[in-house]
């Protein structure tokens, strides 16, 4: 049984390394709300969540998969961005699904 922080501690170090890092992947969104490869800024696409180095707002990005765009159909479609620019946006999405329905409702782009 886990009863302290030491506890914790020895059980992650016994973990595998690959396991340890996504450990350390989730326990890092979780205390930052971080996500990584998604950004912010007020002036670009509305202050909504976006690729970095894009002006592709998650929300599209969302929108265009619930109506049934594939990873590959995305990819093809915007060159510029790679799988793991969607596998952040999907992580980020899943995370906040009340604001991609509310930004997608908001800009016309309902499913």
């Amino acid at each position: 049984m886990i009863t302290s922080y030491e506890d914790v501690r020895d059980a992650v170090l016994h973990l595998p390394k690959a396991d340890q890092a996504r450990l350390l992947s989730v326990v890092a969104q979780e205390v930052t709300d971080a996500y990584p490869g998604i950004e912010f800024q007020p002036d670009v696409c509305g202050g909504s969540a976006r690729l970095i180095r894009t002006r592709l707002p998650v929300w599209l990005l969302e929108s265009l998969r619930r109506q049934g765009a594939s990873d590959a159909t995305l990819l093809a479609a915007y060159p510029t961005i790679n799988a793991e620019d969607l596998a952040n946006a999907w992580a980020y999405a899943r995370a906040h699904r009340e604001e991609m329905d509310r930004e997608i409702a908001a800009n016309g782009d309902e499913s």
